[in-house]
């Protein structure tokens, strides 16, 4: 049996749509909440929510933005927001590619996380890929010099596909070098999904690149 979908949102909304984020920008978005100038850190895929949630939680002063295609999770997530403290996250509900091309400038992200996105295997269904060799370098443009961005995949197949979109693109810099990525990484909190597959024994990938000063 399904449960019903909850559809209040008990306390402050924190969702934002698209045009909205366009028209207004994000400091006008996070004004009187986050002190403007604001690099911000953006999660592309949030899931579940629980990482960005952490994330906005251990950094109160910084502007977080999560991307999520899934009305439902966005949804859930904006619940949940709406029921603490938090006043320095805003939702998106949107493909993460317009949202990239469409709502932020060059040189406006301090942090990029993308969370365990689709690996797609089949090979046919490689264009759908996220990290394509043109979005690695439109992600790259968006960063502030010394940005980082950060990528996590379970999958072997795609790990190697995402190691050689990032290390085409001349203005990042890998963090892990000589390494193409590590296995571990101590300085972040694993996602529900992560912790599934660490205890079904899956090897993970870490990726850390940094846009060059």
């Amino acid at each position: 049996m399904t449960r019903r979908l909850k559809r209040d949102i008990p306390g402050v909304d924190w969702r934002v749509a698209l045009p909205d984020v366009a028209a207004r920008g994000f400091e006008a978005l996070f004004a009187g909440d986050v002190a403007a100038p604001l690099p911000l850190v953006v999660e592309l895929g949030f899931g579940r929510g629980e990482f960005l949630q952490g994330l906005a939680s251990a950094s109160p002063r910084s502007a977080h933005v999560g991307v999520e295609i899934s009305y439902r999770r966005t949804l859930k997530l904006a619940r949940r927001l709406a029921r603490s403290e938090l006043r320095n996250v805003r939702l998106v509900q949107a493909l993460a590619q317009q949202f990239v091309q469409e709502a932020l400038a060059d040189a406006s992200v301090a942090c990029f996380w993308i969370n365990f996105p689709d690996p797609w295997p089949k090979k046919r269904h490689a264009r759908r890929r996220l990290l394509q060799p043109e979005f690695a370098a439109l992600l790259a443009r968006r960063l502030v010099p010394g940005g980082d961005l950060r990528v996590a995949t379970d999958d072997a197949a795609y790990a190697l596909w995402i190691d050689a979109a990032l290390r085409a693109q001349p203005a990042l810099v890998n963090f892990h070098a000589p390494e193409p990525f590590a296995p571990e990484e101590a300085d972040r909190a694993p996602t529900a999904y992560e912790q599934e597959w660490r205890a079904q024994g899956r090897a993970l990938h870490f990726f850390h690149y940094k846009r060059k000063d």
